[in-house]
């Protein structure tokens, strides 16, 4: 099993503690960080949990095993699959000053042979605990971030090898800077100079144009542009929250969508007045329907724009984080 270096890690674990928590200011003294990853991610937990310490900072570290969710997912009844341990969680939510979330997946496809109205359900069961922790970054009391270490099964389904992807992984996050930290300061300087200018714009539609792609975006008043606040490492992401009534037409994502350990290809939308009216898909489209069932689920929350003067990631990552921030 391939482990990048010990300096590696130490300076990604920098990158996420000392910098993407209180929004690029790193955590302070005496706040509680929730690490989770999955146990292919145990490498970099460790360096975290280190740089969590090191930070004067309380580590609180769950495990999680892929298998147990399958488990899960396959022989327990809707009651067990959805069951929601609300004592658990509202604790966790009070306690918690940040959240970093390590994506480790050993295969992608984890849940490819679970019931896709299992796999959702799910997933809505802890809807609760991400309404409180929501709650708590409205007030400027919680942060987060989500990053991920390469793992053999990620590369491959990636088509690369696990230095090539460890390559992708080290160029997108800077950590071959002498300080990644300085680094990730200095390109979200450059990221505000944009969002400052786009916000002195005053659009009112976009128009995307491409291959099975044309759809306009009614951008709406008191809108405000984003980006560059440590909210997932990596993240080139300049993106605003649209008025989703006025988005029509129709976009095709030439990428795949990796999601609750599936994969769902070629997804086109045809959006009228800012609803998925029709929604096809080659592959899985049965999970895609799901999704799209959930309450609000059919209406576009988000339009984003990657700038390639900051983004290196050049090659398909078979992982959504990195895959949406493609320069």
């Amino acid at each position: 099993m391939y482990i990048p270096s010990k300096e590696l890690l130490e300076k990604y674990a920098k990158v996420l503690i000392n910098f993407a928590l209180n929004d690029g200011n790193g955590i302070r003294k005496n706040e509680v960080v929730y690490l989770a990853s999955q146990t292919a991610g145990i490498p970099l937990a460790k360096e975290i949990s280190r740089a969590i310490l090191k930070s004067g900072g309380f580590p609180l570290v769950i495990l999680q095993d892929d298998d147990f969710k399958l488990i899960q997912l396959q022989e327990g009844s809707d009651e067990q699959v959805g069951f929601f341990p609300e004592k658990f969680y509202k604790g966790l939510a009070d306690q918690i000053d940040h959240y970093v979330r390590i994506l480790a997946e050993d295969d992608p496809l984890y849940l490819a042979k679970a019931d896709p109205r299992k796999v959702i359900l799910s997933s809505r069961s802890t809807k609760p605990f991400r309404d409180w922790l929501d709650v708590k970054e409205d007030q400027g009391k919680f942060t987060w971030t989500l990053c991920m270490y390469g793992t053999d099964g990620c590369a491959k389904e990636a088509n690369m090898s696990i230095e090539e992807y460890w390559e992708q992984i080290n160029r997108a996050c800077f950590l071959y800077e002498n300080d990644p930290v300085a680094k990730w300061k200095q390109v979200t300087s450059e990221m505000q100079d944009i969002l400052e200018k786009l916000n002195d714009m005053r659009i009112e539609k976009v128009h995307v144009k491409a291959k099975n792609t044309d759809i306009w975006v009614q951008i709406g008043e008191r809108r405000k542009w984003l980006g560059g606040r440590g909210r997932n490492i990596p993240s080139f992401e300049i993106f605003t929250s649209p008025d989703w009534r006025g988005v029509n037409g129709t976009i095709f994502f030439d990428l795949p969508l990796y999601r609750y350990g599936n994969i769902i290809r070629d997804i086109q939308f045809e959006i009228k007045n800012g609803i998925i009216v029709k929604a096809t898909a080659a592959e899985n489209e049965n999970l895609l329907r799901e999704m799209l069932a959930q309450k609000n689920a059919d209406k576009i929350g988000e339009f984003s724009l990657t700038d390639r003067r900051f983004s290196k990631i050049n090659k398909f990552m078979a992982n959504t984080l990195f895959d949406e921030n493609f320069g």
